[in-house]
């Protein structure tokens, strides 16, 4: 019997996919004039139907009103954002409701000074009319829902109604979530998910009438008759015995007992007339959104981590069906269902498959329902409607790229990782001609046949080669090193090399700060067209490590309530964040690979050894502890992740910048040594090397360009000491930013600077094949024969075209450095220049202990003037921030 994906063969499907038109090899991470997305995850997005951009939204909640008239989506600071559904016009953006309430993270930062954003609208989900049309419910997080109020179709603010306080561990205010009203328009119930559970509030007084103990971090709500039903992220509370890991801010979870993963879902049913939770359905992962049947029959619930939908029929409160959202059951994991909505009859469901960028058509009927087909939409889609009027599907999608625009006075284009461009697609359902070509076009947009040939198994006979095709085939690498360094774009760093692709201009890392980087280029391969996956490094550490980034994870830049989750903190490590497939550890370690852990995913433990000592060790205390140690600090790591606490070595310290990376290198080159005289190198090592992340002008800390230096002078140690070992012939090491963040590009916020270093590399060589994060994870799981994890780092370019296949056995010799590693930030009374030294007082009092604490522009602009002197005039044209047109 022919194999079929989505009515279409196996082959059909494919040569559809292969037939539309393809993108080369080195093009960039870029948005095109035709409303494409050249993505950094694989994905070229181009989505159906008519676009309405929403410069600086990322807009995560959608409704349409009773009569059809208004589509309102939230995500703009501030704004309420107001569409005429059949235009795609913006007809308002309606200024919130004012309250007290202000969102703030654990420092006191809010996420405007985080993330160039202010605080005022931010939420998970949760937006919707009243039955009469009249007023518009939006969630806020932090901790109120705000009221709008509707007339002659013109929305204006109304007011806030306050929820009770979260009563979390490590949080005040609540964190409302999905919204359901009754039929009558006078109860209004309300997910709390920071507190496990839900709220019935009386809408004309605000009151809070009624509260019930739900499962875990609780999503979405919805009535059928006196039945209220809550889905739940993190699945049942735990009970005593229950094996458990960090939820955030406190919190926990239930976990699985071999990657520490969140590994539940769940609804809760509530009987409204009896007051109290009558059962608890286990779903799949991810139970978040949630769609009811016209005739409230059945209950859908999207299980975002598990590509399932459950189907709950609500007599019998059991699950009579579960769908599949991938293309083919058999598939990777990668197509995170994350909303969902039916049409007015019942009989069709619409599917955002949030990580394919498209909506998946469902024909409906509990027990034998069928996947139609997609149809492609924009980035990341996370709310969806169906407008009956036009018949319509309405979407709205969280993420987007800034196409750039032109500088004032530069007349060059601007990048931004931050220039968030979300959108709206609005499609009118396709016929099922229509709906054919949308799902080839579907398919080839997201590398489907890629993902099929990542699945054919490993041939035979097949000689060693740097990177084998197929997985299983044999590498000559059996030792790979991976390296994660901190916020560093490509041109910041390498830009002065003539041969790349950089802008001299916007380089204050450059030689002379770099050496070894530099010279690795020049040695090995220079990568021009390399890309981190995310944006900062709460994502950007899920993609380098889990080649994914989850629903929650994307939901989560709604200021950050639950977690930042980093992994480096006790408060910012969350195993509802991380990918279901696991982390490439897990992928390690299932497949029989030894695994060595240097500080990523750890928890830095630093203190005077004499406990009567106050304050805390700074840079230099550690630096010359370091040099000369008397045992005055006592340091070590923790596992910000339970799987590897036999793997990590907790002599190597995490996050701390005020720890010397060359302390980090020296402190592997030890473990090196020994795994010499044993004979035994573990096949797969991970590192964090953060210090090029950089204290600004902070004057208890080294000078910009001297933790830079530290950070290059302690990955040229690594690459030394490696290559001048018994394990050079064998060794490959890969490294990359986090993130690209904190820096500036000519050719995309995205860009970055990555390395790929071993005697099988070629040797001064420039290669401009378009590469990302999951790119290097790929790679390495080619080379240690592992299968890819999802269907992201499945499809990715292996980095093939960096390889030789005979080796070149010269070593590297490391290069001094040229900056003082202790050269300090001077006092700021010490400093005549009035910006430098406004630098400094204003880095003093910057939140520069954790990541991406620190507002980013101020940063950036502290940056550039402490390595290119406040004479030179800061890159505007590259970082503004994109405004709106008008």
């Amino acid at each position: 019997m022919t194999k079929t994906i989505l009515g279409l063969s196996m082959a059909a499907a494919l040569a559809a996919c292969a037939a539309a038109q393809e993108t080369g090899d080195n093009e960039q991470v870029r948005r095109l004039a035709d409303e494409r997305l050249i993505t950094p995850v694989n994905q070229i997005v181009a989505p159906s139907g008519r676009q309405v951009p929403l410069p600086g939204l990322r807009p995560q909640g959608l409704a349409l009103s009773p009569d059809g008239a208004l589509l309102v989506t939230s995500g703009k600071t501030h704004h309420l954002v107001v569409i005429d559904p059949g235009s795609g016009k913006i007809l308002q953006e309606v200024l919130l409701p004012g309250d007290d309430v202000t969102v703030t993270n654990q420092t006191g930062v809010s996420p405007r000074q985080l993330f160039g954003e202010d605080e005022g609208q931010l939420s998970f989900t949760g937006l919707i009319f009243s039955p009469d049309g009249r007023r518009i419910y939006l969630s806020n997080v932090g901790g109120s829902v705000k009221v709008f109020l509707v007339e002659t179709n013109r929305v204006s603010p109304g007011y806030s109604i306050p929820l009770p306080p979260a009563n979390a561990p490590r949080r005040k205010d609540e964190v409302p979530a999905g919204l359901a009203m009754s039929k009558d328009g006078k109860r209004l119930y309300v997910a709390l998910n920071m507190g496990n559970r839900v709220a019935e509030v009386d809408v004309e007084t605000s009151a809070i009438l009624r509260t019930w103990e739900v499962g875990v971090a609780p999503f979405d709500v919805a009535l059928a008759g006196r039945k209220l039903y809550v889905s739940n992220w993190g699945g049942r509370r735990p009970v005593p015995g229950s094996l458990t890991g960090p939820a955030g801010r406190g919190t926990v979870v239930r976990v699985d007992p071999v990657r520490y993963i969140a590994n539940e879902g769940s609804v809760s049913v509530i009987d409204l007339k009896e007051n109290r939770v009558t059962a608890e359905i286990l779903t799949g992962l991810h139970a978040s959104a949630l769609a009811m049947s016209p005739n409230q029959r059945h209950l859908v619930v999207a299980n975002a981590s598990s590509d399932t939908l459950s189907v709950i029929d609500t007599k019998s409160d059991a699950i009579v069906e579960t769908l599949c959202a991938r293309q083919d059951p058999g598939d990777l994991f990668g197509a995170c269902p994350d909303a969902v909505a039916f049409d007015a009859s019942g009989r069709e469901l619409y599917v955002c498959n949030a990580a394919q960028n498209a909506v998946a058509i469902f024909d409906f009927k509990a027990g034998a329902s069928r996947l139609k087909g997609l149809v492609p939409v924009g980035w990341f889609p996370g709310a969806v409607v169906w407008d009956q009027r036009r018949r319509a599907i309405e979407v709205a999608n969280i993420k987007g790229m800034s196409a750039g625009r032109v500088g004032k006075t530069s007349g060059r284009l601007e990048f931004n990782t931050h220039q968030h461009l979300g959108s709206v697609t609005l499609v009118e359902r396709p016929n099922t001609q229509e709906l054919a070509a949308d799902t080839a076009r579907a398919l080839h947009y997201m590398r489907y046949p890629r993902l099929k040939e990542a699945a054919q198994p490993a041939r035979p006979g097949q000689p060693p080669r740097p990177v084998p095709e197929r997985v299983g085939e044999p590498s000559v690498f059996q030792h790979v090193l991976y390296l994660i360094k901190e916020n560093r774009t490509y041109d910041q760093v390498l830009g002065d090399i003539k041969e790349g692709n950089g802008a001299a201009d916007l380089c204050t890392f450059g030689e002379r700060v770099t050496p070894n980087q530099h010279k690795f280029c020049r040695d090995f391969v220079l990568l021009d067209n390399t890309y981190c996956s995310g944006i900062l490094s709460a994502d950007g550490h899920e993609w380098a490590t889990t080649a994914f980034a989850t629903d929650y994870m994307e939901r989560l830049f709604a200021g950050f309530p639950r977690s930042y989750p980093d992994g480096c903190d006790d408060d910012e490590v969350d195993a509802l964040a991380y990918a279901p497939t696991g982390f490439i550890w897990d992928n390690c370690l299932a497949h029989g690979k030894t695994i060595r852990d240097y500080g990523e995913f750890a928890i830095t433990r630093k203190a005077w050894a004499d406990h009567a000592r106050k304050g805390a060790p700074k840079f230099l205390d550690a630096y010359h502890e370091f040099l000369h140690p008397t045992g005055a600090i006592a340091m070590h790591s923790d596992p910000g992740v339970e799987s590897l606490r036999a793997h990590l070595d907790a002599q190597y310290i995490g996050w701390d910048l005020n720890v010397p990376d060359v302390q980090r290198s020296a402190e592997f080159v030890r473990e090196l040594r020994q795994c010499e005289q044993q004979g035994a190198l573990p096949n797969f090592m991970i590192f964090s090397l953060p210090n090029d992340h950089t204290s600004g002008a902070d004057p208890g800390s080294p000078t910009p360009a001297a933790q830079v230096a530290d950070n290059d002078l302690a990955f040229g140690q690594i690459v030394d000491a490696v290559s001048h070992s018994r394990f050079w012939s064998n060794t490959c090491i890969f490294a990359i930013e986090d993130d690209p963040q904190a820096g500036w590009d000519h050719v995309s916020g995205y860009r970055t600077t990555a390395y790929v270093i071993s005697a099988y590399c070629k040797r001064q060589a420039v290669v401009s094949v378009q590469y990302n994060q999951l790119s290097l994870i790929r790679t390495m799981e080619l080379v240690l024969g592992l299968p890819p994890m999802n269907q992201m780092d499945a499809t990715a370019t292996p980095m093939s075209a960096c390889f030789n296949d005979t080796p070149d056995l010269r070593p590297y010799d490391v290069v001094t450095n040229n900056i003082p590693l202790d050269k300090m930030n001077p006092d700021p009374k010490k400093i005549s220049n009035a910006e430098l030294r406004h630098d400094a007082y204003v880095s003093a009092r910057l939140p520069l202990s954790k990541p991406d604490q620190c507002p980013e522009d101020v940063l950036n602009r502290i940056l550039w003037r402490a390595v290119q002197g406040p004479q030179v005039p800061y890159p505007e044209w590259a970082v503004t921030a994109l405004g709106d047109d008008d």
